[in-house]
């Protein structure tokens, strides 16, 4: 029996790799814009980052890591979020002692043992900034707005985005109280999952996905009005400062997003087009994780995007990708003698910067120049004894038809015009 990838894993072929490798290569360079540089972080941790940092009353800490024990029986996980192990760098390498704001981004694997549906897999990549040093509801408006244009630069135009606050220390034990007294009289009418929240963490109750339970959660009372003054302030300035960048977004009281860590501003770029799962993104504040995990007492901000959600969403917009690829020309050959110098064509070719490609195979003309039409290349050449006698080849565009004479030495130049 063939032995098959794992469970929730999926391999990423040619012919999709280049819808990857084009997201990796806008993300990068629109942060880049921002001010954000790269992290790269373990794809193992240790498992109490995770518990001190994502929560130990969360999904994810109790049911999804892949947790194991190396052979020097300590507890390792592989990670199942990015924000945890920026934080936990960003505090190693002691950024927090230099001028702030620190800004990073990340593109890493994540791992979660789920059930595997549509844009979500076990081992699932992720996309990420984290904005470190400042309360100041800028940098909130920043992220979002990193977010916003990258959506709008890989075509997903037609994207709303929403935004709450979950509070903070101050406020949120209060609106807790409220919740609870508001869930009791529901409480043997909840799903077991939130059963096991109302103590530990009834907010969660309030994005609960049993549909009795978002029934009921409803009429529950809304965070905001619970806010204390300095989360009330906080979000008026959130909103003022998207409304000066021109973003536009929906306020929704049910976002309390599904990570402890969060304070304050909570946001979600959602859309209905890929099936059960409608969040792109997801981000927000979280002013205490630093301090949490070990560091000093700094806040930050930061948002996440899964790239396998993102690319289902774009093929369904039909966003135009380029398959950067498709080599730039095929050469072709008829005999041995132009096949030697076919092969030296191609090297001087690619030493030139050119992706140029030739059959090995040793087909005849026909199959070569099937060859090049699988691989979409661009142009092609056919290298036979008039093109060596002459040094003068047929260059064909493979996609006009368009055919013209020139000196096999300007090769090059004709292609890179």
């Amino acid at each position: 029996m063939a032995i098959k990838a794992p469970k929730g894993t999926k391999d990423t072929m040619p012919k999709d790799s280049f819808k990857v490798q084009y997201i990796e290569r806008e993300f990068a360079e629109l942060c880049r814009r921002y001010g954000f540089g790269e992290v790269r972080t373990p794809m193992f941790e240790s498992t109490e980052l995770f518990n001190r940092g994502v929560g130990e009353t969360t999904d994810i800490v109790q049911k999804e890591m892949y947790t194991f024990e190396d052979l020097g029986h300590r507890s390792i996980t592989l990670k199942p979020e990015g924000t945890s192990p920026a934080v936990r760098a960003f505090i190693e390498s002691r950024d927090y002692a230099e001028m702030q704001p620190t800004k990073y981004y990340y593109n890493t694997p994540c791992f979660r043992y789920e059930r595997p549906q549509a844009g979500r897999l076990r081992e699932f990549h992720q996309f990420g900034v984290e904005s470190f040093g400042t309360p100041d509801m800028m940098a909130d408006a920043e992220v979002i707005a990193l977010a916003s244009d990258f959506l709008t630069k890989v075509g997903i135009e037609d994207i709303e985005l929403r935004i709450n606050s979950v509070g903070c220390r101050e406020c949120r034990p209060v609106y807790r109280k409220a919740l609870q007294d508001y869930l009791q009289p529901y409480y043997g009418e909840l799903s077991e999952t939130s059963k096991t929240r109302f103590e530990s963490n009834p907010m969660r109750i309030i994005d609960s996905k049993d549909p009795h339970d978002q029934e009921i959660a409803q009429a529950a009372p809304d965070m905001l009005d619970y806010l204390c003054d300095d989360c009330r302030a906080a979000f008026k300035e959130l909103k003022s400062n998207l409304d000066a960048m021109g973003i536009r977004y929906t306020i929704d009281h049910g976002i309390v997003r599904g990570l402890d860590y969060y304070t304050k501003t909570a946001f979600e770029f959602v859309t209905t087009g890929i099936g059960a799962q409608d969040t792109v993104c997801g981000g927000g504040r979280y002013d205490h994780l630093v301090e949490e995990i070990g560091g000093p007492s700094i806040p930050g901000v930061g948002f996440g995007l899964g790239k396998e959600r993102l690319i289902i969403l774009m093929e369904q917009k039909e966003s135009l990708i380029e398959d950067n690829n498709a080599p730039d020309i095929a050469v072709s050959f008829i005999g041995d003698k132009a096949r030697l110098y076919a092969l030296g064509l191609v090297h001087e070719l690619r030493q030139q910067g050119v992706a140029a490609i030739i059959d090995t195979l040793n087909r005849n003309l026909k199959g070569q120049m099937k060859y090049a039409n699988k691989l979409k290349a661009g142009y092609s050449v056919v290298i036979g004894d008039d093109e060596i006698e002459h040094g003068v080849v047929t260059l064909k565009d493979m996609k006009s038809g368009e055919q013209k004479q020139i000196n096999s030495k300007d090769i090059t130049k004709e292609i890179t015009k």
